[in-house]
């Protein structure tokens, strides 16, 4: 009853400035209360003291004293107590069950780390009534008590040791790792929050990088059937005049073209797909890192860190760009032509060619690939011997035509495109975008016939300077009467009959280049797709091969 009549009067308790609970109440002359910070600083602030209720001056500043006996009934007030209003619950399916009921057993409403057990409400109460429990540490509802004991000695586990990783009792403390470097729980979690919070920082980075990349390839995707239409629409006006005698190729292209568009558009659904699962896993794993980061519980924030802050597996992460290079150049010269031609049009080849990586294809009509010599020389380049990459143990002769390892140092001027190491030489022409074909005549025991991008390294001897042996170059090797190819240091034997002369067909836009053995007929020893993104330079190299030589032949279309 008198519980009840102190709760009906709380406002008693409530001082006028602050408008909460009096702190250190004091009482003034005119009988009014309040906390002694805020009356302290009310009456610094001003030279009249007054009272801030009932305004009623002093003459004089009166002393201030604290309220002893108010403080008491004050902290009676504040004191949590079982309530009638507050009816308890028994637990459910999902609620901490209180260890101290018999029978059927409330929900515990909080868990104490000193006791090691859960309390309701009514059990929970000695906790705020008895001196000798008040220092008794007191948290949420805890199921998990026994994880917070130590096995061993059943005590509390309330240390950390840094030289084992493990959360430790005081007697493991005193005992087993006495000698180890221990902290307590609170501070190895400062250290662990900071880790965990470069964890955190990573993935969101990485979840970043993902959504952009995701954000990319959708768009791409619309830039590509966006470019597909525009090239279609192109092609059906270049095809409307000769619609009869075309209608066979026009046919083909939209076939092709279609059937290559869809593919791409399933690779980059597959892209997409992959991409949005590691999106998933990784928001999932931001929600349970934050979860961890969050609680108050040092000892489960310990105990799960190790297993919880393992960064999920970063798939391989792939691209998908669109080339708008749908280039019909060819098909349009032809149809400017004579009409006869227009039979051969329609046995063309779409060029399907996807770059590496998974990105869009180029799509572009060529004729079919030459079958004969005579077909070959139709593209015949001629190459000259840049004199400015030649290592100097080799000797250009022959109009810049002819390369001979010979072993004896030439006076050649120090250049930054010279070899300094590996015997090779580099042409001066500079092949793109277009198809070409030349032929050489080897002697010797090893020599390498290749083509490479500019960045094909020159100083030293590592495999960056030498043709096939990187991404940068792919090369045809005769050793010994026989062949291998390279590429990014990829090595194929090839078998078949070795011939001297050795023709070298480049489709760049194909994404084709290929090395045919020439005698009476023409023999394919290798061809290479791939997707060629820089000019190319033809180059030969020798390997410990004195008076090895490479000619590069001089070809006219009529030479069959």
């Amino acid at each position: 009853m008198a519980e009840a009549q102190l709760r009906g009067i709380q406002d008693e308790f409530t001082c006028s400035v602050c408008l909460d609970t009096l702190t250190d109440p004091v009482t003034i002359p005119c009988g009014h209360n309040f906390c002694l910070k805020c009356l302290t600083d009310c009456w610094d602030q001003s030279q009249l003291f007054s009272c801030p209720q009932c305004r009623h001056t002093f003459n004089t500043r009166p002393e201030l004293n604290r309220n002893t006996l108010l403080n008491e009934v004050i902290k009676k007030f504040k004191r949590p107590r079982l309530s009638s209003h507050t009816p308890q619950s028994f637990a459910g399916p999902g609620d901490v069950k209180c260890d101290a009921c018999t029978g059927m057993k409330f929900r515990a409403v909080k868990s104490c780390l000193t006791c090691m057990a859960s309390f309701c409400q009514t059990h929970l109460q000695p906790h705020y009534e008895i001196a000798a429990w008040k220092g008794h540490k007191l948290t949420d509802p805890d199921r998990n008590l026994k994880e917070k004991l130590c096995e061993k000695h059943q005590k509390s586990l309330e240390m950390f040791c840094k030289t084992d990783e493990t959360c430790i009792c005081m007697m493991c403390g005193m005992t087993e790792h006495n000698s180890h470097e221990k902290v307590e729980l609170e501070m190895e979690r400062e250290g662990k929050q900071k880790q965990l919070g470069t964890t955190l920082r990573e993935i969101r980075k990485r979840l970043e990088e993902k959504e952009k990349k995701l954000k990319e390839t959708r768009r791409t995707v619309e830039e590509m059937k966006i470019s597909v239409k525009q090239k279609m629409e192109e092609h059906d006006k270049s095809f409307t005049d000769l619609i009869r005698c075309i209608e066979g190729a026009h046919k083909k292209l939209t076939e092709k073209i279609r059937e290559q568009e869809k593919r791409n558009v399933e690779k980059a659904e597959g892209v997409m797909e992959q991409l949005a699962r590691e999106i998933k896993e990784l928001k999932r794993k931001d929600a349970e890192l934050k979860e961890l980061s969050e609680t108050k519980d040092h000892l489960h924030f310990l105990q799960t860190f190790s297993s919880c802050c393992v960064l999920p597996a970063d798939g391989d992460s792939f691209s998908f760009t669109v080339t708008a290079d749908f280039s019909s150049e060819d098909l349009l010269k032809e149809l400017s032509g004579l009409k006869k031609s227009l039979q051969n049009i329609s046995q063309w080849d779409i060029l399907t060619w996807t770059p590496a990586g998974l990105e869009a294809p180029i799509f572009t009509l060529r004729p079919p690939e030459p079958q004969s010599r005579h077909e070959f020389l139709q593209y015949f380049c001629p190459l000259t011997l840049d004199i400015n990459t030649a290592h100097r143990d080799l000797r250009l002769s022959e109009g810049n035509k002819k390369v001979t390892c010979e072993g004896t140092k030439a006076e050649y001027p120090d250049h930054p495109d010279r070899f300094d190491y590996r015997c090779q030489v580099l042409c001066k022409e500079v092949l793109t975008g277009t198809r070409c074909y030349w032929e050489v005549e080897s002697s010797g025991d090893f020599m390498m016939i290749g083509v490479t991008y500019k960045g094909l390294g020159r100083k030293g001897k590592g495999r960056e300077c030498i043709l096939g042996y990187n991404d940068k170059s792919w090369s045809l090797l005769c050793s010994h009467s026989q062949y291998f190819v390279r590429h990014n240091n990829k090595r194929t034997v090839i078998s078949a009959p070795y011939s001297p002369r050795i023709g070298v067909y480049l489709d760049w836009p194909a994404g084709s280049l290929s090395f045919y053995s020439v005698s009476r007929t023409m023999t394919l020893l290798h061809r290479f797709n791939t997707s060629f993104t820089e000019p190319l330079y033809p180059g030969f190299g020798f390997y410990l091969s004195l008076n090895s030589s490479v000619t590069i032949s001089h070809l006219t279309p009529s030479d069959h």
